[in-house]
């Protein structure tokens, strides 16, 4: 992420969590013919020029804003990530949008979250919309919150198929060292089923197709992350509603614990768990009550909420990001007059053109 928060919070991460604090406002109200107000329309043309800027630098492209019509032309060639990972976070929203609306709960269009490439490479912090009125029932809390994630895996699976088929696979070299993306077990399965081979065993120079789609694959991991009020804590919510807290407690301590287990171990790990746990007690692991908190899921939603928590499972990746240091060749013995050979870590841009190698 995730993307269902109240006017005040907006925590700049790729998911943002819910605040309900406006009191209940008439379903009638949410059911008016929506108006596109001008900030959303900027907010989405601003993120959809830097994540095409952020593309067209894993290119190796330099943009060069000063020249417009240069800029232009550099610009094209980021449009095979920006588009694809758009239309990711814009079936996300648009799924908790639609079905805000369809239950009559008052909820804004979205609001993307635009990023300089410098910063934060993907070009974006990802989207949220506004809940102005909290959820009646525990069904229409799990209809709202696992409609995104299950819109934008629909079309971040065809993107990782698409972009899989058009990617690069080369013999086996960690020489270059760089960021490599973790494999989910959803990931491992398409890309075992498109390229016909292991991905451990090869390297896979990611088209910027299936970057896009390996991003909404772990967008939607981090929305159903089972905690406060993520799309994954109302799913936990919906399930089990006296429960929630424990769960939510019992997942802070399993981030914490993917930190400092591997790194006790000698072992790869992410550190952004660590910050996901300082944000799930910093903003809240309880849920608010709906308005009926004792009707329970029927038996369709119940079957629907446990395949959520299966896809959470099979989009999960423990390590999802890690840099690897390059592997040095080794070299022939070198005599007395023999030049001094010194390896340096890849540059940025470097990094950038080295993101798709696939790791387990």
């Amino acid at each position: 992420m995730d993307e269902i928060v109240a006017h005040k919070d907006a925590p700049t991460v790729l998911t943002d969590i819910p605040r309900y604090t406006a009191a209940v406002e008439p379903a009638a109200r949410a059911l008016e013919a929506a108006r596109i107000p001008p900030l959303n329309v900027a907010l989405f043309l601003l993120t959809l020029l830097t994540t095409t800027t952020a593309g067209a630098y894993m290119n190796g492209e330099e943009v060069p804003f000063a020249h417009p019509f240069l800029a232009v032309a550099a610009l094209r060639s980021g449009l095979s990530f920006s588009i694809p990972l758009m239309m990711i976070l814009f079936a996300h929203e648009m799924g908790h949008y639609l079905t805000s609306r369809y239950h009559g709960v008052d909820a804004s269009l979205p609001y993307f979250i635009p990023a300089p490439p410098s910063f934060f490479i993907i070009g974006t912090f990802g989207a949220f919309i506004r809940m102005r009125a909290p959820a009646r029932t525990r069904r229409v809390m799990f209809d709202i919150g696992a409609a995104g994630p299950w819109a934008g895996v629909m079309l971040a699976i065809p993107a990782v198929i698409i972009g899989l088929y058009l990617s690069d696979v080369t013999p086996l070299d960690k020489s270059a060292g760089g960021l490599e993306l973790g494999n989910s077990l959803l990931f491992l399965g398409l890309s075992r089923l498109v390229l016909g081979v292991d991905p451990s065993t090869v390297n896979v120079n990611l088209n910027p197709i299936a970057f896009a789609g390996w991003l909404g694959l772990f967008v939607t991991t981090l929305n159903l992350l089972p905690v406060g009020q993520l799309d994954g804590g109302h799913v936990i919510y919906a399930l089990f509603p006296r429960r929630h807290r424990t769960i939510s407690v019992l997942f802070v301590i399993s981030c914490v614990l993917m930190v400092l287990v591997p790194l006790a171990l000698g072992l790869s790990f992410w550190g952004g768990w660590l910050l996901w746990a300082v944000l799930s007690v910093a903003l809240g692991l309880g849920h608010p009550s709906t308005i009926d908190r004792d009707t329970p899921l029927n038996p369709r939603r119940a079957l629907a909420a446990w395949l959520t928590v299966a896809l959470f499972i099979v989009t999960f990746s423990p390590v999802p990001l890690a840099f690897v240091q390059p592997e040095a060749p080794l070299q022939p013995q070198q005599d007395e007059h023999s030049q001094e050979i010194i390896h340096h870590a890849p540059h940025y841009d470097e990094m950038l053109r080295h993101l798709g190698r696939v790791r387990i």
